[in-house]
């Protein structure tokens, strides 16, 4: 299964008006690291940056002036992301800037059943809280010192580890998966088909019953008579 966690940041908080200013991604695959990442910068346009926002990325006007617009680097965009789960944490707001901005170049939206919420996952898993992202980094022990200001690919980053931890640590090579059951915000965690990590043997071992004791389980067996539910099983060899 590809997974893709992302964050944007933006001008401000109105998605009808405020546009996405950089997205950050980090591939997992069977809920692993891939190591392959996005990261964009995006030119607005006309929209400046709020004063509240530049205070949380710290992203001006002038560092954007020379940066594409989301025009330019959509189909980049979608050709990472491709057919996996969308991952966000406030998946809805992410999402809303994502769907808006593809709104405006006649692109279809991303599909509720395609998004995962970690928030939800979060308050689900931990109801008492905190579960802001830097919360998580914190109760699971993950190093989030470097995070003076949000960025994207950093709080993707962040984030990759968190959710892995969230949804079982390393163990979910085992076979722990997340499906969208309705879109953002109503993820559920599920078992699924154990993923095949090439752990089998080589060669069986080697029987652990001596021959005196396969012996006498053997006369055990027969004692029962022919009814006895061992009767049904041949012995292991």
């Amino acid at each position: 299964m590809r997974e893709i966690i992302f964050d944007t940041e933006t001008t401000g908080l109105d998605s009808r008006m405020d546009r996405i200013i950089e997205i950050g991604g980090v591939e997992l695959l069977n809920h692993f690291p891939t190591g392959r990442t996005i990261h964009i910068y995006i030119n607005p346009g006309d929209q400046k940056v709020h004063p509240d926002a530049l205070a949380v990325h710290g992203i001006t006007d002038e560092f954007l002036k020379d940066k594409k617009p989301f025009s330019a680097v959509v189909e980049e965009i979608i050709e990472f992301f491709g057919d996996a789960r969308w991952i966000a944490h406030n998946a809805t707001f992410d999402m809303g800037f994502v769907n808006a901005e593809l709104a405006r170049l006649g692109i279809p939206p991303v599909l509720p059943e395609r998004v995962v919420d970690t928030l939800s996952l979060a308050r689900r898993k931990h109801p008492m809280g905190p579960n802001s992202l830097d919360a998580l980094c914190r109760r699971y022990g993950i190093d989030n010192s470097h995070r003076t200001k949000h960025g994207a690919l950093l709080d993707s980053e962040l984030l990759a580890e968190v959710y892995i931890e969230m949804i079982g640590g390393r163990q979910t090579a085992l076979g722990l998966s997340v499906s969208a059951t309705s879109g953002a915000g109503d993820a559920e965690i599920v078992l699924d088909e154990a993923v095949d990590i090439g752990l089998e043997r080589p060669r069986p071992l080697a029987p652990r019953l001596s021959e005196a004791e396969a012996q006498a389980h053997d006369a055990l067996i027969a004692a029962l008579g022919t009814k006895g539910i061992w009767a049904r099983y041949d012995r292991p060899n």
